[in-house]
């Protein structure tokens, strides 16, 4: 029978031992996420983007993302180049502060910018980068310089204007997606909030995981940043599928950005647009005939169930239904005293209700989008609001929800 303290050097020592020990360390960590970080760069820079106009903007935005997982991937290398550093936990923990105080810039400015084109100076944004570059040099010299005073000093003003800087991008943020849906409401007359909540889920993921490493920066055992760079790089994969997949659905913002950055913040865009369209009511408001051929051309409209149709903008409709974005805002706001959307959403509404009694093997998603809504949350929010009972409620009751009440 072997000795218990033979036994336990042995298996101390044995290779698997080391092997799987080294696969847990922190340099092996900063190794994985070097790895990730690259092959995602790599990813991101081989996509290829339609050269269209507006495209050039989804670009530029991917381009910059691309360029924040290689800074990420040359400091997580430079950590490995330093794998003998006195302190390496530590260390570490220096590193990953770095990392994200350079990532949650660029994201910031790259979704930012994505919302709201030029809502960041792009002069701005390189100064920020710039400043941050020579915060992390001075903050790697003081913790090699072995002043530890110096270094805990350096330190915190470091942390305090990393607080500073992310709380500042998160206004800035905040700011440009809600003007980003106003324009999407303004273009598209839908609710298309939710095909881009995903920017700021994304977001905020990024800016809470950039955040948290204050936990660790102030934890006195360094060894959990092991922990937090493991979830670091989920949330690197995560992003990154998620921004990958948007390349493919570009269309919906670009769209209607580019429609407002040619038609509504060009001052001589503007001035014509301002200029035609109160021609345009002082014409048609005096000429009733107008009104009689939109009536017609809706009654046509709505007997070919056009109003299924989404993903569309009020020109676009307005060019079917043979007039123009103001003549059939006038039309609705004069004569029936309601607004187009409300409009659409009751005739969709209506066949929803029909279709969800006379077709029961019909799942309620198909019966969604067959009457317009692209979005079954939406249309779930749409059909509660109007009738005043689930869609699942409507059909078990057989259309009488108040029975069951």
């Amino acid at each position: 029978m072997s000795h218990p303290h033979l036994r336990k050097r042995f298996l101390t020592n044995s290779p698997t031992a080391v092997s799987f020990s080294y696969l847990l360390d922190t340099q092996a960590f900063h190794l994985y996420a070097l790895v990730v970080s690259s092959t995602l760069a790599l990813i991101l820079l081989l996509i290829r983007i339609p050269k269209t106009e507006y495209a050039k903007k989804l670009a530029r935005s991917k381009y910059t993302i691309a360029t924040s997982y290689m800074i990420g991937a040359f400091t997580f290398g430079y950590a490995v180049y330093n794998a003998d550093a006195p302190l390496y936990e530590e260390f570490s923990t220096i590193i990953m502060l770095i990392v994200v105080a350079f990532i949650s810039i660029i994201v910031s400015f790259s979704l930012i910018n994505l919302l709201m084109p030029r809502f960041i100076d792009g002069g701005k944004f390189l100064v920020s980068i710039f400043l941050v570059f020579v915060a992390s040099v001075i903050l790697v010299e003081s913790f090699f310089s072995g002043n530890m005073r110096l270094h805990r000093i350096t330190l915190y003003t470091g942390v305090a204007l990393f607080i500073v800087q992310s709380c500042s991008l998160i206004i800035i943020f905040d700011r440009a997606y809600k003007r980003s849906i106003g324009i999407l409401e303004k273009y598209y007359d839908e609710d298309e909030e939710h095909k881009i909540k995903w920017i700021r889920f994304c977001y905020i993921l990024t800016m809470l995981t950039a955040m948290f490493i204050l936990v660790y920066v102030f934890l006195p055992d360094k060894g959990f940043i092991r922990l937090y760079m493991f979830f670091y790089i989920l949330y690197m994969i995560y992003f990154a599928g998620n921004y990958i997949s948007f390349l493919g659905s570009h269309k919906l913002l670009l769209d209607a950005v580019g429609h407002f950055a040619l038609s509504e913040q060009s001052p001589i865009f503007q001035k014509k647009k301002k200029s035609k369209a109160a021609q345009t009511r002082t014409q048609e408001s005096r000429n009733d005939d107008g009104f009689s051929a939109l009536e017609k051309a809706l009654n046509k409209w709505v007997k070919e169930k056009r109003y299924r149709e989404y993903d569309k903008s009020r020109e676009e409709t307005a060019q079917e239904l043979g007039t123009t974005k103001e003549m059939l805002q006038m039309y609705f706001t004069d004569r029936l005293g309601i607004d187009f959307r409300s409009w659409r959403t009751d005739l969709r509404i209506k066949e929803a209700k029909d279709m969800l009694l006379k077709h029961k093997d019909y799942s309620i998603n198909f019966i969604a989008e067959a009457v317009g809504f692209s979005d079954r949350s939406n249309f779930h929010r749409q059909f509660t609001k109007s009738v005043g009972c689930s869609p699942k409620e409507w059909r078990d009751t057989d259309g009488h929800p108040e029975i069951r009440a």
